[in-house]
C-alpha cells in the first residue's frame, strides 16, 4: 500500500464516526504520544532502562504503525498529500546529502 492508499484507509476510518478528525493540536498530542511509546520500548531493548520483569516486551512494529496512523490522520485533517510530500523530502536529501556519508563499496 503507498501512502495515498494508506490515507485514504486512515480517512475512511475515521469519517465514520461522527466526532470525525480530532484538532491538529490534539492530533499532535497523539503523536507525541505514540512516539513516546515507540522510544520506551526502543530504550528498553537497546537502551540503558531495561524493563522490569514484570512488563511485557511490545511489538515494535505496532508502535510503528500506530506514530504513522496518527501522521496520517493529522496529514489528511490538513489536507497533505503525504506521497508527494515524501517525494519532495526523499529529493531534499539527495540533494542536501548525497556527498555527505561514505558509500559502500566506496574505495579510499
Amino acid at each position: 500500500m503507498d501512502l495515498k492508499e494508506a490515507q485514504a484507509h486512515v480517512d475512511a476510518w475515521i469519517s465514520q464516526f461522527e466526532e470525525g478528525y480530532w484538532p491538529p493540536l490534539v492530533n499532535l498530542a497523539r503523536l507525541i504520544e505514540e512516539v513516546g511509546e515507540l522510544a520506551r520500548e526502543l530504550n528498553h531493548r537497546h537502551g540503558a532502562k531495561k524493563k522490569r520483569d514484570d512488563e511485557p516486551e511490545q511489538d515494535l512494529a505496532l508502535e510503528m504503525a500506530d506514530v504513522l496512523f496518527v501522521l496520517l490522520a493529522l496529514a489528511n485533517e490538513q489536507g497533505i498529500d503525504l506521497d508527494e510530500a515524501l517525494e519532495r523530502t526523499l529529493e531534499k536529501y539527495r540533494l542536501r546529502d548525497s556527498e555527505r556519508w561514505s558509500r559502500k563499496g566506496d574505495a579510499d
